[in-house]
């Protein structure tokens, strides 16, 4: 692989009655091996996204399985030729992806994984009921065939998404996935309680599937949207031509780009009506700042995304 930078996506569900106290050597270990991105840690495990050099996501790595809770982390990477973060964090949270829903618990009871190559098969069934539970935003540019979108604009909004439209008696096998497999572990736990029966989840998630099964066999279509600068990945999990709209985060095609209505870092013709003159303003702002620093090849002012929390 000639490309210099791997992008690790990683998580696990596990008991950290200590977490508060593993961040500062965590957040040491990546700034000693140049290791960039976001990791959340909570009470419920860890979960992030981070880029480095292959010695230093080794090296993080090595770090983790050198205690017992984490010598079976999930991980899945993937590659290019920069870093897609400017920065490097590890942030404390309530929950390590946000389902807003306490007596979830992954760790102690979640659905049956399906491997990547036994997908196509599950999702083919027609008695299955296949649901995609990221966000609207990620679900327009990429999904399986014949997936549900729940329309939900954050994962906040499942919960209620499922008991609007879904009932335990008619609908007996489920089928759910997200981008890294960790969305799905919470999804799944809740549906369980709610009495569905058969409720399975894609092991690894989409970045796993997009990796282990051949695109001639692929029944995915589209990008795949990922937290970081690359915005999204093709099939062959090379960066995509998507780019992102700074004002309101959305994913943002040529054609958006071509758009009257789109401003670099200001506006794009998905939000360019609900703005008022106060945050166009400030957006103008932060681009001007965003353009001197990468004349200065300095980090970019971009800010917190709260959607990074949830991938």
């Amino acid at each position: 692989m000639s490309q210099s930078i791997v992008v690790a996506a990683l998580y696990k569900f596990v008991a950290l009655p200590d977490y508060q106290a593993l961040r500062e050597p965590l957040l040491d270990v990546m700034k000693r091996n140049d290791v960039k991105g976001t990791l959340l840690i909570a009470e419920e495990g860890i979960n992030g996204t981070v880029s480095g050099p292959r010695g230093g996501i080794d090296a993080l790595l090595d770090w983790l399985k050198r205690d017992a809770r984490f010598n079976d982390i999930e991980h899945k990477e993937s590659y290019c030729d920069d870093h897609p973060f400017y920065r490097t964090k590890v942030k404390l949270k309530r929950e390590i992806v946000t389902l807003g829903v306490p007596q979830v618990d992954p760790n102690r009871k979640v659905g049956t994984y399906v491997e990547p190559e036994e997908w196509n098969a599950l999702i083919s069934d027609p008695e299955v009921l296949v649901l995609d539970t990221r966000n609207d935003y990620e679900v327009e540019i990429g999904s399986f065939e014949g997936a549900i979108n729940p329309r939900t604009r954050s994962f906040r909004e499942f919960p209620e998404y499922v008991k609007a439209h879904y009932d335990p008696a008619r609908h007996k096998k489920v089928a759910m996935f997200c981008t890294g497999g960790i969305r799905c572990e919470k999804a799944s736990s809740y549906m369980l309680d709610q009495g569905f029966e058969s409720v399975y989840h894609l092991k690894g998630g989409i970045l796993s599937y997009l990796e282990q099964v051949p695109e001639r066999q692929s029944l995915w279509r589209g990008d795949c949207f990922v937290f970081d600068n690359r915005v999204t990945v093709r099939h062959d999990l090379s960066e995509g031509e998507f780019d992102q709209c700074h004002a309101c985060r959305r994913p943002i095609s040529e054609q958006d780009r071509a758009s009257q209505k789109y401003q670099p870092g200001v506006s794009c013709p998905h939000c360019w009506d609900t703005l008022s003159e106060k945050t166009r303003a400030r957006a103008a702002e932060r681009q001007k700042q965003i353009d001197l620093a990468k004349a200065r090849r300095r980090p970019h002012p971009i800010g917190r995304d709260p959607r990074a929390d949830q991938a």
